[in-house]
């Protein structure tokens, strides 16, 4: 594995040679890391009170179910090609175009380990007041930072390996303290805004997820680890839907619970969870919070820097190591928490998770079609016209849907683009020769 990271990290242009690729246990705990984050189960809290507790089990099950088929044909490719996004989105964007998709994967990871990030910090603070906020955020980035130096992929699977028991174990003993301090009710399964459940509230529920598609990036650059002989196993399980029933549906079932039955001060976040959390559980509840934390955080800063040095290799810095781009990172993470963004970090992953949604749908119509694995990089065009053209009408229609003052049509703005996407992306070829037939007979 050291053979492959050090490809990756120094030769960004080359895909993951087969003899260098993790066992199907090495990635498979890897890559669960991602699945404990408390965004799912925050998330999944507020989506069941704003629009039923129903209409959230709806939305999951069926971002399960999505995830889940888009996934498995997305894991498949990236294992046989062994490719990253950053490579791949050269096939259908060019060498310059795909720069872009570089850049807003490693902005979209650095803004989640700003967020989970500073999860943990909040929870340090409070649990040692002595401990200054920002002295909590250094501490923090200083040791995920720490973590993706080296042979970063070997060191998330054993790091991951160790720390999932545990995780699981602090989902069961959140919940049994939860019921033991406050006792059990079933009104948790009947959570509804003051109006009542919002009719067809399981389409803004489902809708919602799809603003975390960079989980499709995630698990393309995590797959490329792969071994062909083992593809059938990570796209059915490893990547497919059973990850996203624990990441999703466990874990919202769990922060529903949580929700409904822990009084939380100044409304539902990430932070009023993680404080009641600690308050429950004491420093049982502090390490629970560092576990679930640090398995997915790595995972973020391990993205954002090789993404990073991806986008930066365009300008003539590709010999910079990658240890140059982890602290980067890290600086980036730290400044991000210092100046408190949160506000205009969130209005940015709005926009840039159409993007990210485009990227996808044009990933899927270009897999779909064809049957090759095996893709020319050198020398790559500057710009590919047919990727472009739709991956920009698609994230203009989604755009103009978000700026539409219309709370239904801005729910629709995800979908939009993801269709747009698509069918561009698949006609294009026929429009193009169409154009030329024409030309020809004028």
């Amino acid at each position: 594995m050291a053979g492959a990271l050090s490809n990756t990290q120094t030769t960004p242009e080359l895909p993951i040679p087969e003899d260098q690729r993790l066992g199907r246990g090495s990635l498979t705990m890897a890559w669960w890391g991602i699945c404990s984050a408390m965004f799912y189960l925050v998330v999944a809290a507020a989506l069941a009170m704003g629009y039923g507790t129903l209409n959230a089990l709806i939305g999951l099950v069926l971002s399960v179910l999505s995830y889940g088929v888009i996934n498995a044909v997305i894991a498949r490719h990236a294992i046989a090609s062994g490719l990253s996004v950053a490579q791949f989105s050269q096939v259908l964007f060019g060498r310059s175009g795909a720069a872009l998709a570089t850049l807003i994967f490693s902005a979209t990871a650095i803004y989640y380990s700003v967020f989970e990030g500073s999860v943990m910090a909040v929870a340090l603070h409070r649990y040692l007041p002595g401990l200054e906020l920002h002295a909590a955020f250094l501490v923090v980035v200083a040791y995920s930072v720490l973590l993706i130096f080296g042979n970063a992929m070997r060191w998330l699977d054993k790091l991951n390996g160790v720390l999932l028991p545990f995780y699981l174990l602090g989902l069961v003993a959140a919940v049994a303290m939860a019921i033991g301090e406050y006792g059990y009710s079933s009104a948790w399964l009947s959570l509804a805004p003051k109006g009542g459940p919002v009719a067809h509230g399981w389409w803004n529920c489902f809708t919602y997820f799809m603003g975390v598609w960079v989980l499709m990036m995630y698990t393309w650059d995590y797959a490329r680890f792969g071994k062909p002989g083992d593809s059938t196993y990570h796209a059915r399980f490893n990547f497919g839907m059973p990850f996203y029933t624990v990441a999703f549906l466990l874990n919202g079932l769990v922060g529903i619970f949580l929700a409904a039955t822990i009084p939380t001060e100044g409304g539902l976040s990430e932070v009023s969870v993680v404080l009641a959390i600690i308050q429950l559980i004491g420093l049982g509840g502090l390490l629970f919070v560092w576990i679930s934390q640090t398995r997915i955080n790595t995972g973020n800063f391990f993205l954002a820097a090789t993404n990073l040095q991806a986008f930066c290799s365009h300008f003539g810095l590709r010999r910079v190591p990658y240890v140059a781009w982890a602290l980067l990172t890290g600086a980036l993470v730290y400044l991000l928490m210092l100046l408190d963004v949160f506000s205009y970090i969130l209005q940015a992953l709005a926009y840039q998770s159409l993007f990210i949604v485009g990227w996808v749908a044009i990933t899927l119509a270009h897999l779909l079609g064809t049957r090759s694995v095996r893709y020319r990089l050198h020398p790559p065009p500057a710009f590919r016209a047919r990727g472009l053209l739709a991956w920009l009408l698609s994230a203009a229609a989604g755009i103009a849907l978000q700026l539409s003052g219309n709370a239904d049509l801005a729910t629709a703005a995800a979908p939009a683009a993801f269709v747009v996407a698509f069918l561009v992306y698949r006609a294009a070829p026929l429009l193009l020769r169409r154009n030329q037939l024409q030309g020809d007979l004028g």
